[in-house]
């Protein structure tokens, strides 16, 4: 559900806290982490869209030639994205790059070869509340994402905390990743969150 109040946007699933317009700086890193420096004509998918922020900041870092998919398996979210909440990530699902499926992001995966793939589903490996994004997280789910990425490709992933276990199956699958704790509003004082960037070999 989306609830506004005081002029602050709230999407609410099953009594949690998904996401509020007051905290989107984690976001918005995690876009530029797995974007920046990606030339020519990238292909990225995203897997949730949320309230735009991931994407806006995406598409801020690519080039021009870009194509985004984004994956949102909820209409009600699109339609929000397209209608009361458009204006607070300055409304990127105009922009001519971006396409958006009605879809896990996982029905995505097979054959294809993305330059980077962003995860901002649920709250992390050790937090979702779908079976359905749960199962990105396994070592399974992370083979998929591997075999889904071009050489050299980025896998970029949002966690509302760290997760040992996910990092030891990140390693398990030969994937090399980094981890970075940034506040969520980027303020010194803020609650940490979780970003891992993994990169496949040339």
């Amino acid at each position: 559900m989306l609830r506004r109040r005081a002029g602050i946007y709230e999407i609410r699933c099953d009594g949690w806290d998904l996401m509020s317009n007051r905290a989107h700086h984690s976001e918005q890193t995690l876009a530029r982490l797995g974007c920046d420096g990606l030339a020519g004509a990238p292909r990225v998918l995203i897997g949730g869209l949320g309230m735009g922020y991931t994407l806006r900041a995406a598409l801020d870092a690519l080039p021009a030639a870009a194509r985004v998919t984004v994956a949102e398996l909820f209409a009600q979210v699109v339609d929000w994205n397209r209608g009361p909440l458009a204006i607070l990530a300055g409304r990127p699902l105009d922009d001519a790059r971006v396409a958006v499926r009605r879809a896990d992001v996982a029905a995505l995966l097979d054959g294809a070869a993305f330059d980077a793939i962003l995860l901002d589903v649920d709250n992390g490996p050790d937090a979702a509340m779908l079976a359905g994004n749960a199962a990105l997280y396994t070592a399974e789910g992370l083979h998929r994402l591997r075999a889904a990425l071009s050489p050299g490709g980025r896998l970029a992933v949002w966690s509302a905390d760290p997760s040992p276990r996910f990092e030891a199956r990140m390693t398990a699958c030969g994937l090399d990743w980094r981890r970075t704790d940034v506040p969520a509003r980027g303020a010194p004082d803020d609650p940490l969150h979780t970003l891992y960037v993994a990169q496949t070999r040339p």
